[in-house]
């Protein structure tokens, strides 16, 4: 008997999941300790993407800096300028007027969805559900050509300027959007069928990753990875920005903060943000999109450069100096980006450039709960529960 228990005895071993595996979702590489399948200790590593955004904004004009945004998280690249901007404005004391701050409001529930559907589909995919990840890329097809049609970038837009947006919305912009936003909910009911009471699905995301809302709190979490604790902390509600005090929505939660939970969350988000949407072409406003000051800050228009010599002296000192007129100061400015609570802390010393300027990204502090949600789990589970916290490692290592 004592050697058949002998010859049963598992072995712990370590094992290096990443940095390149599909599964996690970017260079992520864990080192997981494992009792069989079950693992013991999960330890996240970062940082072999590491390129320096924050430093590069430092040397850089605050106008010059809004690309670099949308090199965060590439996936909600317009969320993150409209997160950008905002920070620039409250430095500055410039208030975007009505029109402008609509049309950042559609864009970024666009980018919600954008970014959501994708989410959806490959967490679907790593758990073995190919079918959903087919239907949710022809929605995102659609909002892609909607962006190409609205500033003729896909997916890097750098739309959003200080003090409004770089051109107006177009009625036929409007049209293709108020026609997705008729179409979509049939699309979301969709994706629905395929695997919301799907048994395999269930399986794989009830009771798995559970975390109670007071640990989530204390570890950070945002966005629907803490609602789905059922903590209703939205930004948009807490510190409304933009258009978001003029529209109704909900912030949807869920109860177990399990896989599962943070799933259902993030599906009520997608008909909320279709509703929001909704709401702001309706209401619209007419009027400029630029608030008077902004031309301090972006460049004036290319044919003016060829007949205008204030233009093009006006062009040469923005890009070579930068506004020269930002107060002393610091300043903390949050958005609510698909992921989570995206913030941007700029400390100025009077010039055209920041002098310190660091982000909060929620995909950096929602990987660090990984061995939290991990450990005690089955290598499998290691999977959706990378998956459930929606990370992208452009913003993570920055």
């Amino acid at each position: 008997m004592a050697e058949v228990e002998q010859r049963l005895r598992t072995k712990e071993l370590v094992l290096s999941m990443g940095p390149q595996h599909p599964a996690t979702h970017g260079v992520l590489r864990l080192v997981l300790e494992l009792d069989g399948e079950q693992v013991l200790k999960c330890t996240p590593y970062v940082g072999y993407l590491h390129r320096g955004v924050e430093k590069l904004a430092e040397h850089r004009t605050y106008l010059s800096g809004l690309p670099l945004s949308d090199r965060l998280d590439y996936i909600s690249s317009m969320a993150n300028n409209v997160g950008y901007v905002l920070a620039c404005e409250r430095l500055f004391g410039i208030e975007a007027p009505p029109r402008a701050k609509f049309i950042r409001t559609i864009v970024a529930e666009m980018t919600r969805i954008s970014s959501h559907i994708i989410w959806l589909g490959t967490h679907a995919l790593d758990i073995g559900a190919m079918t959903v990840f087919l239907y949710s890329f022809r929605e995102r097809e659609w909002l892609l050509d909607l962006f190409e049609m609205l500033c003729g970038a896909r997916l890097t837009t750098s739309y959003p300027r200080i003090g409004g947006v770089r051109n107006d919305v177009s009625q036929q912009f409007l049209d293709s959007l108020w026609a997705f936003t008729e179409e979509f909910p049939k699309r979301i009911l969709e994706y629905e069928t395929l695997i919301d009471q799907n048994r395999i699905w269930l399986k794989r995301t009830k009771g798995i990753g559970v975390i109670s809302a007071e640990e989530a709190v204390n570890w950070g979490l945002t966005g629907p990875t803490l609602r789905g604790s059922g903590v209703p902390y939205d930004v948009r509600k807490f510190a409304p920005y933009d258009a978001y005090p003029e529209v109704d929505f909900q912030v949807p939660v869920g109860q177990a903060g399990d896989v599962y939970d943070r799933y259902r969350c993030r599906m009520e988000e997608l008909r909320q943000s279709n509703h929001i949407i909704r709401q702001c072409i309706e209401k619209l406003p007419p009027g400029p999109i630029l608030a008077p000051d902004a031309p301090k800050f972006i460049l004036p228009p290319k044919e003016n450069l060829f007949r205008d010599m204030e233009s093009l002296i006006h062009h040469f000192v923005l890009l070579t100096k930068g506004p020269m007129t930002a107060p002393e100061g610091e300043i903390y400015s949050a958005v609510e980006v698909p992921k989570g609570e995206l913030g941007f802390y700029i400390v100025s010393d009077g010039t055209g450039r920041p002098w310190r300027l660091r982000i909060r990204a929620p995909s950096f502090v929602h990987a660090s709960v990984l061995p939290r949600l991990c450990e005690g789990h089955l290598v499998a589970d290691v999977i959706a529960n990378i998956g459930t916290i929606d990370i992208v490692l452009g913003e993570c290592d920055r």
